[in-house]
Protein backbone atom coordinates (compact mmCIF):
# COMPACT_ATOMS: atom_id res chain seq x y z
CA UNK A 1 0.00 0.00 0.00
CA UNK A 2 1.04 3.33 -0.79
CA UNK A 3 2.26 5.62 1.79
CA UNK A 4 0.60 9.14 1.55
CA UNK A 5 1.45 12.28 4.03
CA UNK A 6 1.90 16.22 3.98
CA UNK A 7 4.37 18.19 3.23
CA UNK A 8 4.34 22.13 3.86
CA UNK A 9 5.24 23.95 0.94
CA UNK A 10 7.39 27.23 1.19
CA UNK A 11 9.17 27.55 -2.07
CA UNK A 12 9.80 24.97 -5.17
CA UNK A 13 13.00 25.48 -7.00
CA UNK A 14 13.03 26.33 -10.52
CA UNK A 15 13.83 22.44 -11.26
CA UNK A 16 10.38 21.59 -9.32
CA UNK A 17 12.08 18.86 -7.55
CA UNK A 18 12.84 20.65 -4.18
CA UNK A 19 10.36 21.98 -1.07
CA UNK A 20 11.43 23.83 1.46
CA UNK A 21 9.54 22.69 4.61
CA UNK A 22 7.71 25.84 6.10
CA UNK A 23 7.67 23.51 10.00
CA UNK A 24 11.34 23.30 9.92
CA UNK A 25 12.88 24.34 7.16
CA UNK A 26 14.34 20.82 5.46
CA UNK A 27 14.84 20.65 1.90
CA UNK A 28 12.34 17.42 0.53
CA UNK A 29 13.54 16.76 -2.97
CA UNK A 30 11.57 13.81 -4.98
CA UNK A 31 9.71 13.60 -8.12
CA UNK A 32 7.44 16.38 -9.00
CA UNK A 33 3.79 15.76 -9.96
CA UNK A 34 2.10 18.71 -10.94
CA UNK A 35 -1.58 19.24 -11.19
CA UNK A 36 -2.85 22.01 -13.80
CA UNK A 37 -6.56 22.43 -14.03
CA UNK A 38 -6.74 26.18 -15.15
CA UNK A 39 -4.87 28.95 -16.08
CA UNK A 40 -4.40 29.69 -11.78
CA UNK A 41 -1.69 26.95 -12.19
CA UNK A 42 0.42 29.11 -14.12
CA UNK A 43 1.62 31.30 -12.02
CA UNK A 44 3.85 28.47 -9.96
CA UNK A 45 4.69 26.19 -13.14
CA UNK A 46 8.02 24.42 -12.36
CA UNK A 47 9.36 25.43 -16.06
CA UNK A 48 11.71 27.26 -18.18
CA UNK A 49 9.79 29.69 -21.14
CA UNK A 50 9.64 27.59 -23.91
CA UNK A 51 8.57 24.63 -21.79
CA UNK A 52 5.72 26.90 -20.74
CA UNK A 53 5.06 27.64 -23.86
CA UNK A 54 5.03 23.54 -24.60
CA UNK A 55 2.27 23.24 -22.23
CA UNK A 56 0.04 26.03 -23.10
CA UNK A 57 0.30 25.11 -26.57
CA UNK A 58 -0.95 21.95 -25.68
CA UNK A 59 -3.86 22.95 -23.51
CA UNK A 60 -5.06 25.08 -26.48
CA UNK A 61 -5.94 21.64 -28.46
CA UNK A 62 -6.75 19.50 -25.83
CA UNK A 63 -6.50 19.96 -21.96
CA UNK A 64 -6.19 16.18 -21.05
CA UNK A 65 -2.77 15.30 -21.55
CA UNK A 66 0.44 13.75 -19.22
CA UNK A 67 3.87 15.32 -19.87
CA UNK A 68 6.96 14.20 -18.28
CA UNK A 69 10.44 16.21 -18.36
CA UNK A 70 14.02 15.01 -16.71
CA UNK A 71 15.27 16.69 -13.52
CA UNK A 72 18.17 14.29 -13.30
CA UNK A 73 18.04 12.58 -11.03
CA UNK A 74 14.59 13.33 -10.86
CA UNK A 75 11.83 13.62 -12.79
CA UNK A 76 8.81 16.24 -13.22
CA UNK A 77 5.15 15.42 -14.30
CA UNK A 78 2.38 17.33 -15.61
CA UNK A 79 -1.32 16.14 -15.77
CA UNK A 80 -3.78 18.40 -17.26
CA UNK A 81 -6.96 18.46 -17.28
CA UNK A 82 -10.10 20.17 -17.71
CA UNK A 83 -11.38 22.19 -14.25
CA UNK A 84 -14.56 22.96 -16.26
CA UNK A 85 -15.99 19.90 -16.61
CA UNK A 86 -18.67 18.67 -13.78
CA UNK A 87 -17.27 18.34 -11.22
CA UNK A 88 -17.66 14.01 -10.35
CA UNK A 89 -16.70 13.94 -14.11
CA UNK A 90 -13.43 15.87 -13.93
CA UNK A 91 -12.24 13.87 -10.18
CA UNK A 92 -13.39 10.54 -12.47
CA UNK A 93 -10.77 11.45 -14.89
CA UNK A 94 -8.16 12.35 -12.42
CA UNK A 95 -8.73 8.42 -11.11
CA UNK A 96 -8.81 7.13 -14.54
CA UNK A 97 -5.40 9.05 -15.15
CA UNK A 98 -3.78 7.90 -12.12
CA UNK A 99 -3.17 4.41 -13.87
CA UNK A 100 -1.44 5.86 -16.80
CA UNK A 101 0.58 8.03 -14.50
CA UNK A 102 1.80 5.01 -12.74
CA UNK A 103 3.20 3.41 -15.81
CA UNK A 104 4.95 6.42 -16.49
CA UNK A 105 6.18 5.93 -12.69
CA UNK A 106 7.16 2.56 -13.21
CA UNK A 107 8.83 2.96 -16.36
CA UNK A 108 10.85 5.67 -15.44
CA UNK A 109 11.58 4.11 -11.76
CA UNK A 110 9.79 6.31 -9.88
CA UNK A 111 9.31 5.31 -6.70
CA UNK A 112 8.14 8.21 -4.56
CA UNK A 113 6.67 11.48 -6.06
CA UNK A 114 5.51 14.88 -4.53
CA UNK A 115 1.97 16.28 -6.06
CA UNK A 116 0.91 19.98 -5.68
CA UNK A 117 -0.08 22.57 -8.17
CA UNK A 118 -1.77 26.50 -7.75
CA UNK A 119 -5.30 26.54 -8.48
CA UNK A 120 -6.59 22.55 -7.89
CA UNK A 121 -9.57 21.89 -5.56
CA UNK A 122 -9.09 19.53 -2.57
CA UNK A 123 -11.72 17.49 -3.59
CA UNK A 124 -9.89 17.14 -7.52
CA UNK A 125 -6.48 16.02 -5.58
CA UNK A 126 -8.04 13.28 -3.52
CA UNK A 127 -9.44 11.80 -6.48
CA UNK A 128 -6.16 11.85 -8.10
CA UNK A 129 -5.12 10.29 -4.59
CA UNK A 130 -7.22 7.96 -4.46
CA UNK A 131 -6.88 6.72 -8.46
CA UNK A 132 -3.06 5.83 -7.46
CA UNK A 133 -4.28 4.12 -4.49
CA UNK A 134 -6.53 1.86 -6.62
CA UNK A 135 -5.06 1.61 -9.70
CA UNK A 136 -1.99 1.22 -7.79
CA UNK A 137 -3.31 -2.37 -5.78
CA UNK A 138 -2.42 -5.73 -7.09
CA UNK A 139 -2.73 -9.18 -6.23
CA UNK A 140 1.13 -10.25 -5.41
CA UNK A 141 1.20 -12.65 -2.54
CA UNK A 142 1.60 -15.96 -4.57
CA UNK A 143 3.44 -14.43 -7.08
CA UNK A 144 7.75 -15.12 -6.51
CA UNK A 145 9.07 -11.87 -7.52
CA UNK A 146 7.78 -8.73 -5.91
CA UNK A 147 6.22 -6.53 -8.64
CA UNK A 148 6.31 -2.73 -9.44
CA UNK A 149 4.39 -0.44 -6.55
CA UNK A 150 4.71 3.37 -5.91
CA UNK A 151 6.15 3.54 -1.99
CA UNK A 152 5.36 7.27 -0.89
CA UNK A 153 3.41 9.99 -2.00
CA UNK A 154 3.58 13.54 -0.40
CA UNK A 155 1.36 16.23 -0.74
CA UNK A 156 0.90 19.68 -0.63
CA UNK A 157 -0.62 20.35 2.93
CA UNK A 158 -2.31 23.33 1.81
CA UNK A 159 -5.07 20.92 0.61
CA UNK A 160 -6.09 18.59 3.70
CA UNK A 161 -5.77 18.34 7.28
CA UNK A 162 -3.91 15.86 8.82
CA UNK A 163 -7.14 14.14 10.03
CA UNK A 164 -8.86 14.59 6.67
CA UNK A 165 -5.54 12.54 5.33
CA UNK A 166 -5.84 9.79 7.81
CA UNK A 167 -9.15 9.56 7.39
CA UNK A 168 -8.53 8.60 3.27
CA UNK A 169 -5.95 6.29 4.07
CA UNK A 170 -8.13 4.31 6.30
CA UNK A 171 -10.85 4.10 3.80
CA UNK A 172 -8.68 2.94 1.19
CA UNK A 173 -6.48 0.74 3.41
CA UNK A 174 -10.39 -0.84 3.70
CA UNK A 175 -10.46 -1.07 0.30
CA UNK A 176 -7.35 -3.34 -0.13
CA UNK A 177 -8.26 -5.70 2.22
CA UNK A 178 -11.84 -6.58 0.24
CA UNK A 179 -10.42 -6.84 -2.84
CA UNK A 180 -7.29 -9.08 -0.96
CA UNK A 181 -10.33 -11.13 0.29
CA UNK A 182 -12.36 -11.71 -2.99
CA UNK A 183 -8.90 -12.29 -4.99
CA UNK A 184 -7.65 -15.06 -2.40
CA UNK A 185 -8.75 -18.78 -3.39
CA UNK A 186 -11.20 -20.38 -1.29
CA UNK A 187 -8.31 -22.99 -0.36
CA UNK A 188 -6.78 -20.41 1.53
CA UNK A 189 -10.23 -18.30 2.30
CA UNK A 190 -13.68 -20.92 3.39
CA UNK A 191 -16.07 -20.01 5.03
CA UNK A 192 -14.58 -21.00 8.58
CA UNK A 193 -11.30 -19.18 8.06
CA UNK A 194 -12.78 -15.86 6.36
CA UNK A 195 -15.28 -15.86 9.81
CA UNK A 196 -12.32 -15.99 11.80
CA UNK A 197 -10.64 -13.27 10.34
CA UNK A 198 -13.59 -10.96 10.35
CA UNK A 199 -13.69 -12.06 14.53
CA UNK A 200 -10.07 -10.62 14.53
CA UNK A 201 -10.06 -7.84 13.16
CA UNK A 202 -13.30 -6.41 15.01
CA UNK A 203 -12.03 -7.69 18.51
CA UNK A 204 -9.23 -4.58 17.58
CA UNK A 205 -12.01 -1.61 16.59
CA UNK A 206 -13.68 0.30 18.99
CA UNK A 207 -17.60 0.16 19.26
CA UNK A 208 -17.25 -3.05 16.64
CA UNK A 209 -18.79 -6.40 17.87
CA UNK A 210 -18.56 -9.58 16.23
CA UNK A 211 -20.59 -13.01 16.24
CA UNK A 212 -20.04 -16.10 14.30
CA UNK A 213 -22.61 -18.92 14.62
CA UNK A 214 -21.33 -22.35 13.75
CA UNK A 215 -23.35 -24.85 11.62
CA UNK A 216 -25.10 -25.99 15.10
CA UNK A 217 -26.10 -22.46 15.37
CA UNK A 218 -27.96 -22.05 11.98
CA UNK A 219 -28.93 -25.64 12.06
CA UNK A 220 -30.92 -23.89 15.64
CA UNK A 221 -32.45 -21.26 13.40
CA UNK A 222 -33.50 -23.35 10.89
CA UNK A 223 -32.05 -21.62 8.13
CA UNK A 224 -32.97 -23.61 5.27
CA UNK A 225 -30.98 -21.86 2.25
CA UNK A 226 -28.02 -21.20 3.73
CA UNK A 227 -28.17 -25.00 5.12
CA UNK A 228 -29.44 -26.24 1.82
CA UNK A 229 -26.57 -24.72 -0.21
CA UNK A 230 -23.71 -25.89 1.90
CA UNK A 231 -24.99 -29.58 2.31
CA UNK A 232 -22.79 -30.59 -0.79
CA UNK A 233 -19.61 -29.16 0.94
CA UNK A 234 -16.73 -30.43 3.14
CA UNK A 235 -16.31 -27.10 4.86
CA UNK A 236 -18.66 -25.97 7.22
CA UNK A 237 -21.12 -22.38 6.70
CA UNK A 238 -20.48 -19.71 9.32
CA UNK A 239 -23.10 -16.91 9.86
CA UNK A 240 -21.29 -13.56 11.11
CA UNK A 241 -23.25 -10.57 12.24
CA UNK A 242 -20.76 -7.78 12.56
CA UNK A 243 -22.57 -4.63 14.46
CA UNK A 244 -20.71 -1.36 14.63
CA UNK A 245 -22.78 1.72 17.08
CA UNK A 246 -21.16 5.23 16.55
CA UNK A 247 -24.43 6.54 16.81
CA UNK A 248 -24.62 9.56 19.41
CA UNK A 249 -25.56 8.39 23.15
CA UNK A 250 -26.37 4.79 21.96
CA UNK A 251 -24.79 1.78 23.66
CA UNK A 252 -22.52 -0.40 21.87
CA UNK A 253 -24.98 -3.56 21.20
CA UNK A 254 -28.11 -2.36 22.13
CA UNK A 255 -31.15 -3.33 19.74
CA UNK A 256 -33.34 -0.17 18.56
CA UNK A 257 -36.57 0.29 19.47
CA UNK A 258 -37.19 3.56 17.69
CA UNK A 259 -37.29 4.06 13.88
CA UNK A 260 -35.38 6.78 13.92
CA UNK A 261 -32.35 4.90 15.79
CA UNK A 262 -32.82 1.29 14.10
CA UNK A 263 -29.46 0.59 12.65
CA UNK A 264 -28.59 0.55 8.94
CA UNK A 265 -28.43 -3.41 7.84
CA UNK A 266 -26.13 -4.38 5.17
CA UNK A 267 -26.57 -7.97 4.15
CA UNK A 268 -23.75 -9.10 1.81
CA UNK A 269 -23.64 -12.56 -0.22
CA UNK A 270 -20.90 -14.49 0.99
CA UNK A 271 -20.36 -17.63 -1.74
CA UNK A 272 -16.79 -18.31 -0.99
CA UNK A 273 -16.59 -20.20 -4.21
CA UNK A 274 -19.44 -21.16 -6.61
CA UNK A 275 -19.15 -24.70 -8.57
CA UNK A 276 -23.07 -24.32 -9.24
CA UNK A 277 -24.12 -27.57 -7.36
CA UNK A 278 -25.63 -30.29 -9.17
CA UNK A 279 -26.56 -27.62 -11.82
CA UNK A 280 -22.71 -27.24 -12.19
CA UNK A 281 -21.27 -24.43 -14.26
CA UNK A 282 -19.53 -25.15 -17.33
CA UNK A 283 -15.89 -24.37 -17.42
CA UNK A 284 -15.89 -20.79 -18.42
CA UNK A 285 -18.32 -19.52 -16.31
CA UNK A 286 -16.66 -21.40 -13.17
CA UNK A 287 -13.54 -19.47 -13.47
CA UNK A 288 -13.07 -16.65 -11.10
CA UNK A 289 -16.24 -17.39 -8.88
CA UNK A 290 -13.52 -17.24 -5.98
CA UNK A 291 -15.11 -13.66 -6.18
CA UNK A 292 -18.70 -15.04 -5.45
CA UNK A 293 -18.10 -13.88 -1.99
CA UNK A 294 -17.49 -10.09 -3.03
CA UNK A 295 -20.86 -9.27 -1.07
CA UNK A 296 -19.77 -10.34 1.82
CA UNK A 297 -16.48 -8.71 1.76
CA UNK A 298 -17.83 -5.38 0.84
CA UNK A 299 -19.99 -5.25 3.25
CA UNK A 300 -17.67 -6.04 5.99
CA UNK A 301 -15.21 -3.36 4.57
CA UNK A 302 -17.86 -0.69 4.52
CA UNK A 303 -18.55 -1.60 8.51
CA UNK A 304 -14.79 -1.59 9.34
CA UNK A 305 -14.02 1.80 7.66
CA UNK A 306 -16.87 3.45 9.41
CA UNK A 307 -15.81 1.93 12.62
CA UNK A 308 -11.93 3.28 11.26
CA UNK A 309 -13.20 6.72 11.13
CA UNK A 310 -16.33 6.76 13.89
CA UNK A 311 -18.89 7.48 11.92
CA UNK A 312 -21.43 8.46 13.69
CA UNK A 313 -23.78 5.51 12.27
CA UNK A 314 -25.52 2.38 13.83
CA UNK A 315 -24.88 -0.36 10.85
CA UNK A 316 -24.84 -4.33 10.95
CA UNK A 317 -23.76 -6.65 9.03
CA UNK A 318 -25.18 -9.75 8.59
CA UNK A 319 -23.15 -12.24 5.71
CA UNK A 320 -24.03 -15.95 5.62
CA UNK A 321 -21.04 -17.65 4.19
CA UNK A 322 -20.40 -21.00 2.68
CA UNK A 323 -19.02 -22.57 -0.93
CA UNK A 324 -21.30 -24.24 -3.37
CA UNK A 325 -19.99 -27.76 -4.23
CA UNK A 326 -21.82 -30.59 -6.26
CA UNK A 327 -20.86 -32.81 -3.32
CA UNK A 328 -21.90 -35.12 -0.29
CA UNK A 329 -25.75 -34.85 -0.20
CA UNK A 330 -25.60 -31.76 -1.90
CA UNK A 331 -29.24 -29.86 -2.64
CA UNK A 332 -30.96 -30.86 -6.11
CA UNK A 333 -33.86 -29.34 -8.07
CA UNK A 334 -36.86 -30.11 -7.11
CA UNK A 335 -36.55 -29.94 -3.40
CA UNK A 336 -38.24 -27.41 -1.28
CA UNK A 337 -36.48 -26.11 1.38
CA UNK A 338 -38.37 -23.93 4.57
CA UNK A 339 -36.48 -20.61 5.21
CA UNK A 340 -36.34 -18.67 8.45
CA UNK A 341 -38.83 -17.35 8.14
CA UNK A 342 -41.10 -20.45 7.11
CA UNK A 343 -41.29 -19.15 3.48
CA UNK A 344 -41.02 -22.37 1.40
CA UNK A 345 -38.98 -22.37 -1.63
CA UNK A 346 -39.00 -24.68 -4.53
CA UNK A 347 -35.31 -25.36 -6.04
CA UNK A 348 -35.46 -25.31 -9.73
CA UNK A 349 -31.36 -24.05 -10.31
CA UNK A 350 -29.25 -25.30 -7.95
CA UNK A 351 -26.91 -22.14 -9.30
CA UNK A 352 -29.55 -19.87 -8.28
CA UNK A 353 -27.89 -20.15 -4.75
CA UNK A 354 -26.95 -16.60 -3.85
CA UNK A 355 -30.47 -15.11 -3.40
CA UNK A 356 -30.87 -18.65 -0.59
CA UNK A 357 -28.63 -17.55 1.92
CA UNK A 358 -29.28 -14.25 1.44
CA UNK A 359 -32.87 -14.27 1.88
CA UNK A 360 -31.76 -15.96 5.26
CA UNK A 361 -30.19 -13.09 6.29
CA UNK A 362 -32.32 -10.63 5.57
CA UNK A 363 -35.44 -12.51 6.50
CA UNK A 364 -32.86 -12.23 10.05
CA UNK A 365 -32.65 -9.00 10.24
CA UNK A 366 -36.25 -8.05 9.81
CA UNK A 367 -36.87 -10.54 12.37
CA UNK A 368 -33.97 -9.22 15.22
CA UNK A 369 -32.97 -5.68 14.42
CA UNK A 370 -36.11 -3.73 13.25
CA UNK A 371 -33.88 -2.14 10.45
CA UNK A 372 -34.56 1.21 9.40
CA UNK A 373 -33.45 -0.11 6.02
CA UNK A 374 -32.10 -2.88 4.72
CA UNK A 375 -29.70 -2.88 1.29
CA UNK A 376 -27.59 -6.40 -0.08
CA UNK A 377 -25.30 -6.35 -2.30
CA UNK A 378 -24.19 -9.57 -4.71
CA UNK A 379 -22.42 -10.76 -7.45
CA UNK A 380 -25.86 -12.47 -8.16
CA UNK A 381 -27.03 -12.54 -11.74
CA UNK A 382 -24.95 -12.88 -15.00
CA UNK A 383 -28.36 -11.10 -16.76
CA UNK A 384 -27.44 -7.96 -14.52
CA UNK A 385 -23.31 -8.39 -17.10
CA UNK A 386 -25.69 -8.89 -20.09
CA UNK A 387 -28.14 -5.79 -19.74
CA UNK A 388 -25.63 -2.82 -18.12
CA UNK A 389 -22.23 -4.72 -18.59
CA UNK A 390 -19.48 -3.70 -16.45
CA UNK A 391 -19.79 0.18 -15.99
CA UNK A 392 -22.08 -0.09 -13.05
CA UNK A 393 -24.65 -2.10 -10.39
CA UNK A 394 -28.10 -2.86 -10.74
CA UNK A 395 -30.17 -1.57 -8.32
CA UNK A 396 -33.84 -2.36 -6.89
CA UNK A 397 -35.72 -1.18 -3.88
CA UNK A 398 -39.09 -1.93 -2.38
CA UNK A 399 -40.23 0.67 -0.11
CA UNK A 400 -36.92 2.00 0.34
CA UNK A 401 -36.84 5.75 -2.56
CA UNK A 402 -35.48 7.93 -0.17
CA UNK A 403 -32.29 5.60 0.31
CA UNK A 404 -32.25 4.70 -3.32
CA UNK A 405 -32.08 8.19 -4.29
CA UNK A 406 -29.43 9.16 -2.04
CA UNK A 407 -27.64 6.19 -3.24
CA UNK A 408 -27.95 7.33 -6.87
CA UNK A 409 -26.22 10.97 -5.74
CA UNK A 410 -23.25 8.76 -4.00
CA UNK A 411 -23.12 7.16 -6.93
CA UNK A 412 -22.40 9.90 -9.26
CA UNK A 413 -19.96 11.59 -6.92
CA UNK A 414 -17.68 8.59 -6.62
CA UNK A 415 -18.71 7.34 -9.79
CA UNK A 416 -19.88 3.84 -8.84
CA UNK A 417 -23.37 4.74 -10.67
CA UNK A 418 -26.30 2.34 -10.06
CA UNK A 419 -28.74 1.67 -13.26
CA UNK A 420 -32.13 1.30 -11.53
CA UNK A 421 -34.63 -1.49 -12.78
CA UNK A 422 -37.93 -2.02 -12.74
CA UNK A 423 -39.92 -4.15 -9.20
CA UNK A 424 -43.62 -4.02 -10.40
CA UNK A 425 -45.76 -6.59 -9.45
CA UNK A 426 -45.95 -8.21 -12.56
CA UNK A 427 -42.90 -9.70 -11.88
CA UNK A 428 -44.07 -11.80 -8.82
CA UNK A 429 -45.89 -14.11 -11.41
CA UNK A 430 -42.09 -15.52 -12.34
CA UNK A 431 -41.48 -16.65 -9.47
CA UNK A 432 -44.73 -18.46 -8.38
CA UNK A 433 -44.23 -22.14 -7.66
CA UNK A 434 -46.83 -24.83 -7.84
CA UNK A 435 -45.63 -26.73 -5.01
CA UNK A 436 -44.23 -24.04 -2.66
CA UNK A 437 -44.16 -20.52 -1.63
CA UNK A 438 -41.75 -19.00 -4.31
CA UNK A 439 -39.37 -20.85 -7.06
CA UNK A 440 -35.99 -20.03 -6.69
CA UNK A 441 -35.79 -18.69 -10.06
CA UNK A 442 -37.72 -16.97 -12.71
CA UNK A 443 -40.39 -19.24 -14.96
CA UNK A 444 -38.46 -17.61 -18.18
CA UNK A 445 -35.48 -17.06 -19.09
CA UNK A 446 -36.40 -13.05 -19.40
CA UNK A 447 -36.06 -10.61 -16.41
CA UNK A 448 -32.99 -12.78 -14.59
CA UNK A 449 -31.94 -9.58 -12.40
CA UNK A 450 -35.10 -8.59 -11.68
CA UNK A 451 -36.63 -11.91 -10.51
CA UNK A 452 -33.53 -12.47 -8.01
CA UNK A 453 -34.37 -9.09 -6.91
CA UNK A 454 -38.28 -9.82 -6.46
CA UNK A 455 -37.38 -13.12 -4.65
CA UNK A 456 -35.48 -11.21 -1.99
CA UNK A 457 -37.83 -8.69 -1.95
CA UNK A 458 -40.26 -11.02 -0.35
CA UNK A 459 -38.13 -12.11 2.95
CA UNK A 460 -37.71 -8.46 3.30
CA UNK A 461 -41.13 -7.99 4.06
CA UNK A 462 -42.38 -4.13 5.05
CA UNK A 463 -38.79 -2.94 5.60
CA UNK A 464 -37.30 -0.35 3.05
CA UNK A 465 -34.99 -2.33 0.78
CA UNK A 466 -32.74 -1.88 -1.63
CA UNK A 467 -30.88 -4.37 -3.53
CA UNK A 468 -27.90 -4.40 -5.10
CA UNK A 469 -26.61 -6.61 -8.27
CA UNK A 470 -22.64 -5.93 -8.19
CA UNK A 471 -21.83 -8.92 -10.40
CA UNK A 472 -20.40 -6.99 -13.47
CA UNK A 473 -17.99 -4.57 -11.24
CA UNK A 474 -16.82 -6.77 -8.29
CA UNK A 475 -14.29 -8.32 -10.48
CA UNK A 476 -12.51 -7.48 -13.80
CA UNK A 477 -10.93 -10.04 -16.13
CA UNK A 478 -9.06 -7.40 -17.81
CA UNK A 479 -7.67 -4.14 -16.65
CA UNK A 480 -10.02 -1.19 -16.32
CA UNK A 481 -9.77 2.45 -15.82
CA UNK A 482 -8.03 2.20 -12.23
CA UNK A 483 -8.17 -1.28 -11.79
CA UNK A 484 -6.22 -3.85 -12.63
CA UNK A 485 -7.05 -7.29 -13.11
CA UNK A 486 -9.00 -8.66 -10.23
CA UNK A 487 -11.14 -7.64 -7.15
CA UNK A 488 -11.93 -4.47 -7.33
CA UNK A 489 -13.40 -2.75 -4.41
CA UNK A 490 -16.54 -1.87 -5.64
CA UNK A 491 -19.31 -0.94 -3.77
CA UNK A 492 -17.54 0.25 -0.37
CA UNK A 493 -16.74 4.12 -1.50
CA UNK A 494 -20.52 4.24 -2.62
CA UNK A 495 -21.73 2.91 0.50
CA UNK A 496 -19.19 4.83 3.05
CA UNK A 497 -20.55 7.78 1.42
CA UNK A 498 -23.73 7.15 2.17
CA UNK A 499 -23.17 6.41 5.49
CA UNK A 500 -21.59 9.65 5.97
CA UNK A 501 -24.69 11.37 4.74
CA UNK A 502 -27.03 9.31 7.90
Amino acid sequence: MINFELIDVDKMNAQGIAFRNSRNGDLYESNLLFLYGDETAERTLPLGKKEVALVKERREENKDFILSFDRLPYHLYFLSFDSEKPAAEVQESLRRNAMKLLKQFEADRVNEIAVCGAGTLPEEVAALLEGLSLADYSFDRYKSKDPYHLQRVAVDSTYFKAEEMEAMQRLWNRIYWCREWVNLPVQDLNAPAFADELASIAADLEGVTCTVMDKRQIESLRMGGLLAVNRGSVDEPRFVVLEYNGAKGSEKGVKRTNEAESPICLVGKGIMYDTGGLNIKPGDYMQEMKSDMAGAATMASVVFAAADNKLPVHVVALLPLTDSRPGFNAYAADDILTMYDGTTVEVVNTDAEGRLILADAIAYAVKNYNPRVIIDAATLTGAAVRAISTFGIAVMEQNGRRELEMLKLVGEQVYERLVEFPMWKEYDELIKSDYADLRNSGNTPQAGTITAGKFLAHFAKDVPYVHLDIAGVAYFTKAQHCWRPGASGYGVRLLYGYLQMQ
